[in-house]
């Protein structure tokens, strides 16, 4: 049936018939619901894909569950719910510098097996609230913080809050997916030993539709999944006038909010108010107020700008097309 959206889902076949994408599922939402969804390359709509750093997002929203209950606060130290980590810098980690990528911790590969190990493994990039650099070992920090105010594990409490947005598919299985990344190994993940982390800040699997689900909880912004008032704290930036470090320097005209990439003032997208987040093997989340609309685009393969592929593309395809009305 032909929609308003055609000419996204035109250009997702084209990028997997071209190979750059080996499969994909495409979703565009509004408030009310799906507006569009296909599968492309043997994929199916109910498929999981591993998310990668789509997770954050997530489980910045599950924090930010706890601050509405009074459990935390943007400003709740780390070392509240990892005593330990006190002792390895004179300056406070804080949950608002974990979430925004300004804690300093220095990065480990993501594939490395003890998570927590490596939260404590030492090392300072910066103080924290001085500078930006993205950080996926940040989010054990996070649920870390999560599990000690919630007193139940991390993923219970992720499961719950999520669930309230019908996002009953997301999970942290790794059998729940047969499209393992395609090129890994050549970009130093191991597979099989990442997948069975279950990591907060990158580990989840999830089908379009639990994503779409989250974005029109967050459109209709109803209080279903939180409160009002938190998507407007969520979404306000909290890298503003700090340097920004490699990947993601200044140029890019991105900042980072509560656990959400804002593309505020990126050169290449035609919207200023869209936020979202993308992840390593092709995944991309966004929602933009403005215009009503969000769409999820799941993948896997990494690095696919080697092939020419520009996902601000699709971004200005939606918008573009939501704006028409």
């Amino acid at each position: 049936m032909s929609t308003a959206y055609d000419r996204a889902f035109e250009w997702t076949r084209e990028h997997v018939e071209s190979g750059t994408m080996p499969t994909a599922v495409l979703g565009i939402a509004d408030a009310s619901g799906i507006l569009a969804l296909e599968a492309f390359g043997g994929a199916s709509v109910d498929d999981h894909y591993p998310l990668f750093s789509v997770t954050k997002p997530l489980v910045g929203l599950t924090a930010l569950s706890l601050v509405e209950d009074g459990r935390l606060t943007p400003t709740t130290p780390l070392a509240e719910a990892v005593p330990e980590f006190a002792a390895l810098r004179p300056d406070e980690v804080q949950l608002r510098h974990l979430v925004s990528h300004t804690s300093g911790i220095v990065e480990t590969p993501m594939d490395r097996p003890n998570l927590r190990g490596s939260l404590l493994a030492g090392g300072r990039d910066f103080a924290a609230g001085t500078a930006a650099r993205y950080s996926t070992i940040a989010f054990e920090g996070v649920a870390a913080l999560i599990e000690h105010a919630a007193r139940t594990p991390w993923r219970s409490h992720f499961a719950s809050v999520l669930g309230r947005a019908d996002a009953s598919g997301l999970t942290f299985d790794r059998e729940s997916t047969r499209h393992a990344p395609v090129d890994a190994a050549a970009y130093d993940l191991d597979w099989d030993a990442f997948s069975q982390l279950g990591h907060p800040g990158a580990g989840a699997f999830g089908r379009a539709v639990d994503l779409l689900s989250v974005g029109q909880a967050l459109l209709r912004d109803d209080g279903s999944l939180v409160a009002p008032i938190t998507v407007e704290a969520m979404r306000r930036p909290l890298t503003a006038g700090l340097p920004k470090l490699e990947p993601y320097t200044a140029d890019r005209g991105r900042d980072f909010a509560f656990a959400w990439n804002l593309y505020n003032e990126a050169p290449n997208v035609l919207t200023r108010d869209t936020y979202g987040h993308g992840g390593w093997a092709g995944t991309e989340f966004w929602i933009t107020p403005s215009l009503g609309v969000c769409f999820v685009l799941l993948t896997n393969r990494t690095d696919l700008g080697r092939f020419g592929y520009r996902s601000e593309q699709l971004h200005n395809i939606v918008a573009a097309a939501a704006s028409r009305g």
